[in-house]
């Protein structure tokens, strides 16, 4: 059971300010103002940084925070497992990761497992580089599957793999077959994904460093709406890796071609899960199976 002040501090912390907790919990905002007051006097230090709009964590309340949700996910793990939740049988798995994965690569190694495990569910979120980081980093998924520029911290890799940007055509495109530069992909209509994404940073990159300027006729944080795009438009290109598309059944079918960029070469597809963390028997297969997934898609053609 959580503490008054412990309760409160989360609420302020997940809302931002005293009047949205107190909204939240239908308690006084000089309660909830007091309650943080005596948690930051035993802890021994200020835990917001306060404005007038609003209180914002700072690194003693991050780091509090972060201890705090770890506890209570270990509270969560130990009624499950003495309620028998943990059993292969009886398992939700929380997945997290990037919009690439989530248009077929996700939804087939859930169903494809689901068909091994009927009992397990899964609960995906999908969310941007630093939203998926954020998710994993603070203990409310079970794994995570995103596409990495570096080695990543405090998190465990269960797997690795080259993901490079690679670019993507329908199959009766003129460039599906005949040899490219960069620079000739600007005279086809491009749809680009968000600036936020890995694949579009280093998409970017390239172009920047071989002085190569290209204007996308659409630009979308999700990749159905390119992949959408693209089967209605034969003339169209966008970016993806080839594990975005590795389940991808419809036609026309997309053909994926590289650059020959060093730039675009820069990434890496990463399984992580939460660093020291005891895996339920569910979680252990499933990372098993799409890891075995995955390395029989690395050793193919790209």
């Amino acid at each position: 059971m959580l503490s008054p002040e412990v309760r409160y501090f989360l609420a302020v912390a997940s809302t931002g300010s005293l009047s949205a907790a107190s909204q939240q919990l239908f308690v006084a905002v000089s309660a909830i103002s007091r309650q943080i007051q005596r948690l930051e006097a035993e802890i021994g230090a200020p835990l917001f940084e306060r404005h007038a709009r609003g209180m914002i964590l700072n690194d003693a309340g991050r780091i509090f925070e972060s201890h705090v949700r770890r506890s209570l996910l270990g509270m969560e793990q130990a009624r499950a497992e003495i309620k028998g939740l943990k059993a292969v049988r009886r398992t939700a798995l929380r997945i997290a990761c990037t919009d690439g994965m989530a248009f077929s690569l996700l939804p087939a190694l859930c169903s494809q497992f689901r068909q091994l495990n009927p009992s397990v569910s899964f609960n995906l979120a999908v969310g941007s580089v630093e939203q998926v980081a954020d998710i994993l980093r603070q203990g409310e998924c079970d794994a995570a599957f995103q596409f990495s520029l570096h080695p990543e911290r405090g998190v465990e890799v269960v797997g690795s793999w080259p993901a490079p940007v690679l670019i993507a055509m329908r199959e009766d495109h003129p460039l599906a077959q005949a040899p490219f530069q960069l620079k000739d992909l600007s005279g086809w209509p491009m749809a680009l994904p968000d600036r936020a994404t890995t694949v579009r940073q280093l998409f970017d990159l390239a172009c920047q460093m071989s002085g190569t300027f290209i204007e996308p006729v659409m630009t979308c944080d999700n990749f159905s709406t390119l992949y959408a795009f693209l089967q209605l438009n034969s003339q169209a290109i966008t970016l993806c890796s080839r594990f975005s598309v590795l389940f991808q059944q419809t036609a026309p079918r997309l053909v994926l071609r590289s650059a020959g960029v060093d730039q675009l070469t820069q990434r890496t597809l990463q399984v992580q899960t939460v660093m020291g963390r005891q895996r339920s028997a569910a979680l252990n297969l499933f990372l098993a199976f799409a890891c075995e997934q995955l390395a029989k898609a690395d050793s193919g053609p790209a």
